[in-house]
């Protein structure tokens, strides 16, 4: 005898995959055929994701237009259905999806604006952190600094481009002037996404300051990260960075590698 999680099972298929209606659904409804009612449940189905995908990515919405977006989130959900319930975690792959869309390819910028808005995606629902406490560092002899390990906010990520993407997102935020040009071969970027209390901050930070960043990131004790981004960026200014990343809650806690 089948059970209800056979059934379920079915109809999930019918409704993502577009497979055949389960022979055990009551088909005797005078007002829909059941292939009707089946495709009811897949408009809605497709519906939901596609506003999620909207939430997710607005200035690529903004960047095509909200047709052409449609159809590249049909292709999305046709090819990237949902593994949770909990759609706040639905687009991660989007940026890859743009990057091979054919109809796309003029735009090529969009594929790492994709990038950016899902790093802004996962730092708004990333946890909560402390910011980093001024008074317990300190206590740290100076001696200890160049072992200190420093920890940053899971909601801290890099996006990395050839085009800039930081001022292409910040043209396109609520309140922006309307009347912007942007230089496409200005340079490459670098944004850095970032969350102090409930706001997810995107600024373009320097090479250097990436640089440090991402060894702190990877595990690198202050005077090690320190010594490996002078060595390709002599003009790296610690002070500088340690103030900007403090000011956008990036460095959230230290280590001295002795439990402190």
């Amino acid at each position: 005898m089948r059970g209800l999680n056979d059934e379920l099972s079915d109809f999930a298929r019918a409704i993502v995959r577009g497979a055949p209606p389960s022979a055990q659904i009551d088909a005797s409804y005078r007002n829909y055929t059941v292939d009707v009612a089946i495709e009811v449940y897949r408009n809605n189905y497709r519906g939901n994701l596609h506003d999620a995908l909207a939430g997710a990515y607005p200035v690529v919405e903004q960047l095509v237009g909200k047709d052409f977006f449609r159809h590249v989130t049909r292709h999305y959900i046709a090819n990237h259905p949902p593994h949770s319930a909990n759609l706040y975690h639905y687009g991660a792959a989007m940026a890859g999806l743009v990057a091979a869309f054919e109809p796309a390819r003029e735009l090529p910028y969009l594929a790492d604006v994709a990038a950016l808005e899902w790093a802004c995606q996962r730092a708004y629902f990333a946890d909560d952190a402390a910011m980093l406490d001024f008074e317990k560092l300190a206590l740290i002899p100076p001696e200890q600094y160049p072992e200190l390990l420093l920890f940053t906010h899971s909601a801290c990520q890099m996006v990395r481009s050839r085009y800039p993407i930081n001022a292409i997102w910040q043209a396109h935020q609520p309140g922006a002037d309307s009347d912007f040009h942007i230089d496409l071969d200005s340079g490459p970027c670098i944004a850095l996404v970032s969350r102090k209390d409930d706001v997810v901050l995107v600024n373009e930070i320097p090479e250097a300051d990436a640089d440090w960043l991402q060894c702190l990131q990877a595990g690198s004790t202050l005077d090690a990260a320190t010594a490996d981004t002078l060595e390709r960026h002599p003009d790296f200014d610690l002070p500088a960075a340690l103030l900007q990343l403090v000011g956008r809650h990036v460095l959230t806690g230290f280590s001295t590698g002795t439990g402190s």
